[in-house]
């Protein structure tokens, strides 16, 4: 009951976007793996797994894609194996805690879900346009795709960050996410073509929509509009616009949606720092910092 009751808190509070994701990988995973050992248990084989996983999967063929357009965004969702889970969920931690941190909630999902279209879209290209997979049929499931888009969106922002990694040491992560995709393109010619395609058509989502962020482009808000009215629709509460006018504004009269904050903001936040340390900021005062540094 304890675990029912922090799978329900995680969902009842906002601003939680990243463990919402991380707790939706790991129910649908469970449910994958027990439905496959009752049909095991019940039938000797797992083929009424198999049949479950395919509606949740995008095709290879179009026809049969777009009898199953949800397939679109479950696939990413829906991991086979051990290691396929704890290797996607690992990296969709410490990149998304971030993009979390300096974007957002609202974006990390907006990157999830754009990076899951992106890489579904690269992979039905590439199987229905390219000669040497025009003939092949297979089927694309696993958040590989939705969190290569976070990697490679988190390196884009913050390219010098440094993880600690096990028997190597520090590493700027913009090399992670270089190694990241070159392994995806290496991998094309092996057993996982479609994931490895998916992966850099995430890639290329992830970077992009940074790239469009910082010239004051957001690829997101459709996604952050059609989350607003679920959650309006599902809670029964309107939507309410909260609009303010800065001094600072730019010329034009528009924020974009890395504006620059202010001046004295940034100096308050520096003599925080020289008092305090980088550690002492709040989440809103690191994300004015990281704005001030793209001028």
């Amino acid at each position: 009951m304890s675990i029912l009751a922090d799978i329900r808190s995680t969902f009842s509070r906002r601003d939680n976007a990243l463990n919402q994701l991380l707790v939706i990988n790991v129910l649908v995973f469970v449910a994958l793996n027990l439905l496959r050992a009752v049909f095991y248990l019940a039938t000797g084989n797992s083929f009424g797994h198999m049949l479950v996983l395919e509606w949740l999967a995008v095709p290879s063929a179009p026809l049969t894609f777009l009898v199953r357009p949800w397939t679109l965004l479950t696939y990413s969702f829906t991991q086979f194996s051990f290691f396929h889970i704890l290797f996607n969920l690992l990296n969709l931690y410490w990149f998304g805690t971030l993009v979390r941190e300096y974007l957002g909630d609202r974006r990390l999902i907006s990157l999830y879900v754009l990076g899951a279209v992106a890489g579904a879209a690269c992979y039905l290209a590439c199987y229905n346009l390219l000669p040497a997979m025009r003939h092949q049929s297979a089927m694309l499931y696993g958040a590989s795709a939705s969190v290569t888009a976070i990697i490679v969106a988190a390196a884009t922002l913050l390219p010098d960050y440094t993880f600690n990694l096990i028997f190597i040491g520090p590493v700027r992560i913009k090399y992670i996410a270089a190694v990241v995709v070159v392994v995806s393109i290496a991998g094309i010619s092996g057993d996982n073509t479609g994931g490895q395609l998916a992966h850099l058509g995430g890639a290329l989502l992830g970077f992009v929509y940074i790239r469009q962020l910082q010239r004051g482009r957001d690829l997101g808000r459709p996604i952050i509009a059609m989350g607003e009215w679920v959650n309006a629709l599902l809670h029964g509460r309107p939507r309410l616009r909260v609009s303010h006018r800065s001094a600072q504004a730019a010329p034009n009269g528009k924020r974009g949606p890395l504006a620059q904050p202010a001046q004295e903001e940034i100096d308050r936040i520096l003599e925080k720092i020289s008092r305090s340390g980088y550690e002492s900021l709040s989440k809103e005062e690191k994300q004015k910092l990281f704005k001030a540094s793209q001028q």
